[in-house]
């Protein structure tokens, strides 16, 4: 069925965001400040967590965003980025905030909303957006460009079935991730209470000298983590890629990893950490744990990856060191190069000191994480089959797949 062509000028304006002042930028405060990292790449809002902006100054109240508000991404700040959209979740909290555009004076007779925000995140449409962006450093387009997108358009009852279809598969997806960060912190929090606080089984019957509980040993990282381990693999085979923009920034899922040939690269087993070793991706917190390969599977990633391999510990315990602000620091404080390219050096590593625990504990932890860890795979399983069944979204679009 083929629908009729229509602009998006003769449905909706595009309004420009509020630019507000930087000296209120806080990180705690009653408004939440929009931006572009609260933009998922292939649509969809995400909360940032402790990177969150928060603003104290005063809020003119048009750009107070409501419930059910949609907005557009004008600029190219992350890949992917431009074109895509926002269906706010949360009403008087979320502010305006400049580069976003938002949706107004909507046709809502010939044009449902939900129905719009999957729209945004056709194809077709980000070509469209995409191809009007104009900049070199930072690609961005204007309210009257996205004005200028043709979209073919069912009828308003067609429209609300196809974003009741999606809402549903979004919904189940969201609900996933909100387990598997639960999930995550669960278990990074366990991490910080036994080996951060020391606040571990059996610590009341067990003498502690210097911060080292007895049984246990501080030695340099390199005694207790392999970095960047010898991993022979065949540059004839295929095998799993993993991409710097497939590492999340505030969890351990590598999202999009692909099976391809190729030569170079990083070299990783199932159960390995990959940490970023370049600015700013390793200050962005880009960071994940290796679970989606068969066993003795071994895969290949960007350069820019420091792969963690326990030697003394477990994979769930160097992937918990991995995220906190001490292992960081040391690596961050360690890089050099010219600016906006600076890396890590991996000589860094023997200055840091880690506490190796005694048996008994590493086991107790195991025993405890990996049900978490495992939980997390299964769920990220589940959202990547509902994500392919939602992967009918052009075909719905279109007409080629009726409701």
């Amino acid at each position: 069925m083929k629908w009729p062509s229509i602009s998006f000028s003769e449905l909706f304006r595009v309004k420009h965001g509020y630019a507000f002042k930087g000296q209120y930028f806080e990180s705690d405060g009653p408004f939440v400040l929009l931006t572009p990292g609260n933009f998922c790449e292939e649509g969809g809002y995400r909360d940032q967590g402790d990177k969150q902006k928060f603003y104290t100054g005063d809020v003119p109240e048009a750009f107070i965003l409501d419930q059910g508000d949609v907005l557009v991404a004008m600029t190219e700040q992350s890949h992917g980025l431009l074109g895509s959209s926002v269906w706010i979740p949360t009403s008087n909290r979320l502010l305006h905030n400049q580069r976003l555009g938002r949706i107004v004076d909507l046709d809502e007779t010939r044009l449902n909303k939900r129905f719009l925000y999957y729209l945004f995140n056709t194809r077709d449409v980000r070509h469209q957006i995409a191809a009007s962006a104009s900049g070199t450093k930072v690609r961005h387009t204007a309210p009257d460009r996205i004005g200028q997108v043709v979209v073919n358009l069912p009828p308003p009852k067609v429209q609300c079935r196809i974003a009741d279809v999606l809402s549903a598969y979004d919904d189940l997806m969201e609900n996933n991730r909100r387990r598997m960060a639960l999930l995550e912190e669960a278990a990074r929090q366990l991490y910080r209470e036994w080996f951060v606080r020391l606040r571990f089984p059996g610590r009341e019957h067990t003498r502690v000298t210097d911060g080292v509980p007895e049984g246990w040993e501080r030695v340099p990282a390199p005694e207790a983590i392999g970095i960047n381990p010898r991993t022979p693999l065949s540059d004839e085979l295929e095998h799993w890629w993993v991409q710097m923009a497939d590492l999340p920034t505030d969890s351990m899922v590598i999202q999009n990893a692909v099976k391809r040939e190729g030569r170079g690269g990083s070299k990783f087993r199932n159960r390995d950490t990959l940490f970023a070793r370049i600015t700013p991706c390793l200050e962005n917190g880009k960071t994940g744990f290796v679970n989606f390969m068969a066993e003795g599977e071994v895969g290949r990633g960007s350069t820019e990856f420091i792969v963690l391999r326990s030697k003394r510990l477990t994979p769930e315990f160097v992937y918990c060191l991995a995220r906190t602000y001490d292992f960081r620091e040391n690596a961050i404080k360690s890089m050099v190069g010219s600016s906006g390219r600076q890396r890590v050096q991996e000589s860094c590593f023997q200055e840091f000191l880690v506490l190796v625990p005694s048996r008994r504990v590493l086991t107790l932890f195991a025993e405890s994480v990996e049900p978490l860890f495992q939980q997390i795979k299964v769920l990220h399983l589940q959202n990547q089959k509902l994500r392919a069944a939602r992967d009918l979204l052009p075909r719905l679009m279109s007409g080629e797949v009726a409701v």
